[in-house]
């Protein structure tokens, strides 16, 4: 008699547990920083939200090299980042500043916690827009300022000013206009580059000036890495209607040129 040999389970069964753990710690991560806000250690806080952009970044990417993406990664990891990216640094930047606006009236009270709602509120519909557009925009680009980079303007200015000991109570306006501001822009047309046409596996080769770029960066940032970050993704922030409106710009001229 002939034995049918035992079905054997896929070894690879397990690994979807790999970057599914990613994304749980990216989201541990952002909750950790509300917890820190709320205590007042808001450069822990800050720190925390790196942190989770750090650990969102390569869950996608062990996906994919271990072959293990799935439509359920892609739901869970958006609601990761609503978590680390909105709904973290919107309490973040409430509990540090915003919340003092409640000095100048209950009203401004009320504009305080409005701006860190519009905030998350523009976080979770800038991510539900990117989820619908996946297959359609195009990959090199971003429709609005995308959630981590937002979360990393906020968070570097906060962590900035904790470090030179400016008080949150202080700024109240400021980071008032930088959180409606930030918020807006990621649910703005402008177009952002987004780094995913860049050469990044082995057999990818850069230009020497690459290479030039990134220790001129990186040095600065091992000296003094809140505000080489907040630079950083200051200029990041503003290149968006920048490049937008200057395309924009040279269209229209190439279309008067064109007209007999």
């Amino acid at each position: 008699m002939s034995e049918h040999p035992p079905v054997r389970t896929p070894r690879h069964r397990g690994i979807y547990l790999l970057p599914n753990l990613f994304t749980t710690a990216a989201m541990f991560a952002g909750y950790y920083a509300i917890v820190a806000s709320i205590g007042g250690r808001f450069t822990e806080a800050a720190i925390a939200v790196f942190v989770a952009a750090v650990l969102d970044g390569m869950d996608g990417r062990v996906a994919r090299l271990t072959g293990t993406q799935s439509e359920f990664g892609v739901q869970y990891d958006s609601l990761s980042d609503l978590v680390s990216f909105g709904l973290a640094p919107s309490l973040v930047m409430y509990n540090w500043s915003l919340s003092s606006l409640r000095d100048f009236g209950p009203v401004w009270g009320k504009i305080g916690w409005a701006a860190a709602f519009l905030y998350a509120a523009c976080a979770a519909l800038r991510l539900a827009r990117f989820n619908t557009q996946v297959g359609v925009i195009d990959k090199r680009y971003f429709q609005g300022l995308a959630s981590p980079a937002a979360a990393a303007v906020c968070m570097s200015f906060v962590w900035t000013m904790e470090k030179f000991q400016v008080p949150g109570t202080e700024l109240c306006f400021v980071t008032l206009v930088i959180a409606v501001v930030v918020g807006l822009l990621m649910v703005s047309r402008f177009r952002y580059y987004s780094f995913k046409s860049l050469p990044m596996g082995e057999r990818d080769r850069v230009p020497f000036l690459w290479v030039l770029v990134a220790v001129l960066v990186l040095v600065p940032f091992l000296i003094d890495p809140p505000r080489v970050l907040f630079v950083v993704f200051t200029l990041y922030l503003l290149s968006g209607p920048v490049v937008t409106l200057w395309g924009r710009a040279a269209h229209r001229r190439r279309i008067r040129r064109a007209k007999p």
